[in-house]
């Protein structure tokens, strides 16, 4: 057995990029971690949800964020995300730059043996277009 130095990097190793308070996920529940990835100018997925809390982190380019209740955002390479899954809508997750690809990672909690993704359709969403943040023109 050598006598090598133990690294001490692990000391300042951790850097916290978000902290929530989620709604309760029950016991039971499977994760699902997935890296999503749209050309540049893509507009992502349709509006759907999740069963559960998604938490998220952009690797690179933009991404245009919308869920139900919330303005529009732009979340950047390096920032992280959260959305509360369950009934909120989430209408955007698109890239926001023509000329970039766009890669996030996210992690999804769900209920087993249900979709971890479910579209809505226009229906639901004329019922519920109250519910969308005013959006910048």
């Amino acid at each position: 057995m050598t006598d090598k130095p133990r690294s001490t990097a692990w000391q300042t190793a951790l850097t916290v990029l978000q902290e929530a308070q989620p709604p309760f996920i029950p016991e039971g529940a499977q994760a699902v971690t997935a890296v999503i990835e749209y050309p540049p100018g893509d507009p992502g997925a349709p509006p759907h949800r999740h069963p559960g809390p998604a938490f998220g982190f952009v690797l690179e380019g933009e991404m245009v964020l919308e869920i139900e209740g919330e303005p529009e955002r732009v979340v950047r390479a390096g920032e992280a995300f959260w959305e509360p899954g369950g009934d909120a809508i989430h209408y955007q997750d698109g890239n926001n730059r023509d000329d970039v690809p766009l890669r996030f990672t996210v992690t999804m909690f769900g209920a087993p043996g249900q979709p971890m993704f479910t579209l809505v359709d226009e229906e639901e969403l004329a019922q519920r277009k109250d519910r969308r943040a005013a959006r910048a023109s």
